[in-house]
């Protein structure tokens, strides 16, 4: 993988805390905790930040991928 570039990490915000995010290994990591004390973790998949808040993530990957669109055209 390779690295995100700080002109990214200068412009990224975590969601859930509005602070800065921190490249940790394959994770960005919110530099403020959130409401439970710990740092928020997001993923980074194929170089791309996952910024979907932790249970939405969640939500999301196990949702089918015929509920992510909208109605079927016809």
């Amino acid at each position: 993988m390779s690295p995100l570039s700080p002109d990214l990490l200068a412009v990224l915000r975590c969601p859930v805390t509005g602070s800065t995010l921190v490249h940790e290994g394959e994770f960005l990591v919110s530099s403020v905790t959130d409401s439970t004390g710990s740092p928020v973790r997001y993923s980074i998949d194929e170089g791309i930040p996952v910024l979907l808040r932790p249970e939405l993530l969640v939500a999301a990957t196990e949702a089918g991928s015929d509920e992510h669109d909208g109605p079927a055209a016809n």
